[in-house]
């Protein structure tokens, strides 16, 4: 699958700055603001298993653990080889502190621990069991994977076991659901016990290029998403994909989880699956459960965290949770590409979207962020990533 980034660029601001903080339209609809007086991720250990995550940068030191290198084999440090940029970007959508006007995650106190997998899915899985394992053996209660591609059945067995394993470690495990805008499923989002997320875009409905099937659990923003650029970490980019969503899902289970610390992981997860906003029968190929709302959950008290020891999604996948198709409108040829991208699908996409469960006036607020991200860059252009990013 390919993830798309939008490379509009502008230099890094200046201490004083808070450029990308006024871009970052998500967060002002998600309360963030007021939800950071009520809990900020501090506590929480949130393992990025990607491509490395540079902690030089301003709004990530004294966050980064030291982590691993399965990449190489090798230990030590690898949060300053991030060449790749795709982890570091998924660090700061998660815990970025903003710092010297840069980039603010949704739980700005998390602590990221960097597990290096490699700068691709093309050279197999092995370095990812380990690196999960690595991970939940080390603290990490929530292991973000902004990645995936298609298994064949050996691999389906692994990756069963690897997070058979972390769950039963007590971790929360978050997977993008890929880019390819069809409903052909990735790993490890199409694992059992896995997170599978969507995106959504900057009006609240469900992105075009958002994979989708019944084993879509959650959805999150992740459309004009500042992040640092690949070929020049002192300019910020407008980032795309359901990479984006991912980390942001991961943030906002770090950041309930910092406010109820006692809850099992189990628990996060119903309180998630249970405030996520929907439009139509729940759960939708679309977006699972629904958008993600963590205000729900910290400023109105909403959410039962229930039973402890009971995985919400497990319980109703296997008691077989019907996953309804909504209702379909005959396509046009002018709006039927070879993608299968017709106007039925994109009705399809509006009618379980639910504007993203935000409320209207987040979505004007965001309109507003948007045109105010466009008119910052000075450079357009779409990057594709290798196939097996998410």
């Amino acid at each position: 699958m390919s993830a798309v980034v939008a490379t509009w660029t502008v230099a890094a601001p200046a201490a004083t700055a808070d450029d990308m903080r006024s871009r970052q339209w998500y967060l002002d609809a998600m309360k963030a603001d007021e939800m950071w007086k009520v809990a900020t991720g501090k506590g929480i250990t949130v393992a990025v298993i990607d491509t490395g995550v540079d902690s030089t940068l301003p709004e990530l030191r004294g966050k980064v653990l030291p982590g691993r290198n399965f990449d190489t084999g090798g230990p030590g440090r690898v949060d300053d080889k991030d060449t790749d940029r795709h982890g570091t970007n998924m660090a700061l959508a998660i815990a970025g502190s903003g710092a010297e006007g840069g980039v603010k995650g949704i739980a700005p106190d998390a602590t990221i621990l960097p597990v290096k997998t490699g700068a691709s899915f093309n050279y197999g899985w092995e370095t990812t069991y380990k690196g999960i394992r690595y991970a939940v053996d080390n603290g990490a209660r929530v292991i973000n994977i902004s990645r995936g591609k298609s298994a064949v059945q050996e691999e389906r067995a692994e990756w069963q076991a690897t997070v058979d394993y972390a769950r039963k470690k007590g971790a929360l495990i978050f997977a993008a659901s890929g880019n390819d805008g069809d409903g052909d499923p990735k790993y490890p989002a199409a694992i059992p016990g896995v997170i599978a997320v969507g995106a959504i875009d900057t009006t609240g409905k469900i992105a075009k290029f958002s994979n989708y099937g019944p084993h879509l659990a959650l959805a999150a923003p992740g459309v004009e998403i500042p992040e640092r650029c690949e070929a020049d970490r002192t300019k910020y980019c407008a980032g795309k994909g359901t990479s984006q969503a991912t980390a942001i899902a991961s943030g906002t289970a770090a950041l309930i989880w910092s406010a109820h610390p006692d809850w099992t992981a189990n628990q996060v997860l119903r309180v998630m699956m249970e405030t996520a906003g929907h439009n139509g029968p729940v759960p939708s190929k679309y977006i699972g459960y629904g958008t993600i709302r963590p205000a729900q959950v910290l400023l109105e008290g909403k959410g039962n965290p229930g039973d402890p020891d009971v995985n919400p999604l497990l319980a109703a996948q296997g008691a077989g949770a019907a996953k309804t198709t909504p209702p379909q409108t005959s396509p046009s040829p002018e709006n039927t590409g070879a993608s299968g991208n017709g106007q039925a699908k994109d009705n399809a996409r509006a009618a379980e979207s639910d504007k993203g469960g935000f409320p209207l006036w987040a979505i004007a607020a965001s309109a507003v962020a948007v045109v105010a991200l466009i008119g910052f860059g000075v450079v357009a252009g779409v990057r594709r990533r290798a196939s097996t990013d998410a």
